[in-house]
């Protein structure tokens, strides 16, 4: 069975960092592009970084330049180094596959205080 436990989150100052992680298991994690979502407060959950088996990554604009995700396939684990956080990215963050995700975790909160 898929599970996903993200973790790290919690409230920064604007300007501050915050490193997330994500546990997987019950997925051939070493071959799939895995991702880091958001989801706002009263808005719809988005794709803001990939990273791919090949290690290729991707970022939406809104965090171009200020978050690194990365994935270590021993520990079936995905990580978001994010830095210089502001107000706008105060949201839930998950991990899941790119293709076709489902199973969501209960996802790790991010709160960014002026």
């Amino acid at each position: 069975q898929v599970q996903l436990v993200e973790s790290g989150g919690g409230l920064v100052q604007a300007g501050g960092s915050l490193r997330l992680s994500c546990a997987a298991s019950g997925i051939n994690f070493s071959v799939k592009t895995m991702g880091w979502y958001r989801q706002p407060p009263g808005k719809e959950r988005e794709l803001v970084a990939r990273v791919s088996a090949t290690y290729t990554t991707n970022y939406a604009d809104s965090v171009k330049g200020r978050f690194t995700i990365s994935r270590d396939n021993a520990k079936k684990a995905v990580y978001l180094q994010m830095n210089s956080l502001k107000p706008e990215d105060t949201a839930v963050y998950y991990c899941n596959t790119v293709i076709s995700p489902n199973n969501w975790g209960k996802g790790t909160p991010v709160t960014v205080s002026p």
